[in-house]
C-alpha cells in the first residue's frame, strides 16, 4: 500500500508546479494509493507499507512530523523539487525560505528520495554532505511527465496565425518576466509585430511589481496580454496558437513548462542554466544566456520571424522522446515494488 500524501495540494486553489506534480502522480499511480491528509491520517499502516509525498513541509506545519520520521510506522520516500529557497532567499516566498533548511533535513531521514532533476540531486546531496546530516535515505533522479493536462502529443503543429510568445509561470522575479519584458519592448519600439502573453498568478510577496509593468506597457504596447487565472483549457489554446514558448527564468528545480511547451509542440526559448538544458538539448529549445538581453533579443527575434528555424524547433519538439506522467509513476512503483 502507498499512502499518498495530499495535505496541500488537494486543498490549493491554484495550479502550481507542485501542484500539478502532486496531482498527476496521484493519478497516474491509481489502484494501491490511498491519499492521506497528515491532519486527519491515523498514522496506522505496515512496516511494508510506504508513505509518498511530493509536498513540503516543516515542523510548524505539521506538529509531531519530526516523532513520524523518527520512529515511522512504514516506509518513506519523497520528491524533492530544488534547493532555490537557500540559493536565492532574497526573491522567494519567506515562508519557503523559513521551512527549506529543516525540510532538507528531514529528507535525510526517509528511505527514498527522488530528485527531479540531477542539479536537485547534486544540491541535496551537497547539502547533506555540508549539514553532516548522515542521512539514510538512498537518492536518485527521476523524469517527470512532459503531458501536463494528459491531453494527447502534438507532434505536428503548423505554425500558422499571427507571431505570438507564450510565457508560464508565476510573476515574480526568480521567474526573471521583467526582463523579458523589457527585451520585448525593444522589439516593439524596431516594428516588430508579436504578441507576447503571460499566465500564471502574481507572487503576493514579489510578483506585484511585475504585474504593475505589464499593465504599464500594456497602454504603449497592445501585443502584450496577461491570463492571470487559465485554467488548463485556456492553457492547451495558448499552447496551440504559440510561435514559441519563452522560459526566462533564473533558477529551477526541474522546468516543467518547457517539457510541457514541447508535448505541445511548441519550440521553447530558455534560458541557459545546467537545470535547464538536462531537457533542452534534447532538442526544440534556444538556450539563451540569462539576462544577456542582446543574446535574448537576437533569439527571439529569430524565432519570430525566421521560419526555417521554428520550422526545424517544431521538428525537433515532435521527434523526441519525452517523459510522460505514467512513466514517472511506474518508475516510482518499480523503485517502491523492491
Amino acid at each position: 500500500m502507498i499512502f499518498f500524501d495530499v495535505t496541500k495540494s488537494a486543498a490549493a486553489g491554484h495550479h502550481s508546479g507542485l501542484v500539478r506534480v502532486s496531482a498527476r502522480l496521484r493519478d497516474e499511480l491509481g489502484a494501491g494509493v490511498t491519499p492521506v491528509n497528515w491532519e486527519s491520517w491515523n498514522r496506522t499502516a505496515e512496516k511494508t507499507d510506504w508513505f509518498l509525498t511530493a509536498e513540503l513541509f516543516s515542523e510548524a506545519e505539521r506538529p509531531g512530523f519530526w516523532e513520524f520520521i523518527k520512529n515511522p510506522p512504514c516506509r518513506l520516500a519523497a520528491i524533492f523539487h530544488d534547493a532555490i529557497p537557500l540559493k536565492l532567499p532574497r526573491v522567494t516566498w519567506p515562508q519557503s525560505v523559513a521551512r527549506q533548511a529543516e525540510y532538507m533535513k528531514m529528507l535525510a531521514r526517509f528511505d527514498r528520495v527522488f530528485a527531479v532533476s540531477k542539479a536537485s540531486w547534486r544540491d541535496l546531496v551537497e547539502f547533506w554532505r555540508w549539514q553532516r546530516a548522515g542521512p539514510r535515505a538512498q537518492v536518485e533522479t527521476i523524469l517527470l511527465g512532459a503531458d501536463f493536462d494528459g491531453a494527447p502529443r502534438v507532434t505536428d503543429r503548423s505554425g500558422a496565425g499571427p507571431a505570438r510568445l507564450l510565457c508560464v509561470g508565476i510573476l515574480e522575479p526568480r521567474k526573471n518576466q521583467s526582463f523579458l519584458l523589457e527585451v520585448c519592448a525593444e522589439l516593439w519600439r524596431e516594428g516588430l509585430a508579436f504578441e507576447l502573453h503571460f499566465t500564471g498568478r502574481i507572487n503576493p510577496h514579489f510578483g506585484r511589481p511585475v504585474a504593475a509593468k505589464i499593465r504599464s506597457l500594456r497602454r504603449t504596447f497592445p501585443g502584450l496580454h496577461f491570463h492571470a487565472a487559465a485554467d488548463d483549457r485556456t492553457l492547451a489554446g495558448l499552447y496551440a496558437s504559440a510561435t514559441a514558448s519563452v522560459f526566462p527564468t533564473l533558477a529551477e528545480g526541474c522546468g516543467l513548462p518547457l517539457l510541457e511547451s514541447l508535448w505541445r509542440g511548441v519550440p521553447c526559448v530558455c534560458s541557459d542554466l545546467p537545470v535547464l538544458r538536462e531537457n533542452a538539448d534534447g532538442g526544440g529549445c534556444l538556450a539563451v544566456a540569462a539576462n544577456d538581453a542582446a543574446t535574448w533579443k537576437a533569439a527571439l527575434r529569430a524565432v519570430l520571424t525566421d521560419a526555417g528555424l521554428t520550422r526545424k524547433l517544431r521538428a525537433e519538439a515532435g521527434k523526441r522522446p519525452l517523459p510522460r506522467w505514467a512513466d514517472t509513476a511506474a518508475a516510482l512503483r518499480a523503485v517502491l515494488a523492491e
